[in-house]
């Protein structure tokens, strides 16, 4: 994993709306994202992070960690380029698993996030990985949900929930 820099700004957009207008037909643009106008402003403070997976000096997938305070945490912007998708890259896993360490180790209690319904796939990823779904009014007020966002889970994090193996 990589810790996002201002350089890959251009590529960490094109895979990310490529992912979301492209493949899966969400009408979204980079425009109706502000967050990723300024990553390190929206992402990269308090408890926050964003990380990029590369391979061979292409980006493959990104994952964001929002810090909302009170111990919360929002996941966002995980996506993995079609080519890197499934177990046998372990992308995905590797990006989830290194957002969830950084969240432990900067003492974060819990990870929500906000998913669209047309993300099956993402839907049995967080699954699999110990997250669990919630309705939308048990959000708390500080959690930024996105006006697409349908589906949301959420992870405790410590001793007592780690996750699956």
């Amino acid at each position: 994993m990589t810790t996002f820099r201002a350089e890959s700004q251009a590529d960490v957009v094109a895979l990310i709306v490529g992912i979301q207008a492209g493949e899966f037909g969400v009408r979204i643009t980079a425009a109706d994202q502000p967050d990723l106008a300024d990553i390190p402003g929206f992402y990269q403070s308090g408890a926050g992070g964003f990380w990029t997976a590369v391979v061979d000096g292409e980006i493959v997938g990104t994952i964001a960690l929002r810090d909302c305070g009170g111990g919360l945490g929002a996941l966002r912007k995980m996506f993995v380029a079609p080519a890197w998708r499934g177990r046998e890259h372990g992308v995905g896993a590797a990006l989830l698993a290194h957002l969830l360490a950084h969240a432990r180790t900067v003492g974060l209690e819990t990870v929500m996030l906000g998913t669209t319904a047309q993300f099956v796939g993402a839907h049995r990823f967080y699954e699999k990985n110990g997250f669990v779904e919630i309705a939308m009014d048990a959000l708390p007020p500080s959690f930024p949900r996105m006006p697409l966002d349908t589906k949301f889970y959420r992870l405790t994090l410590g001793a007592a929930a780690s996750l699956p193996e």
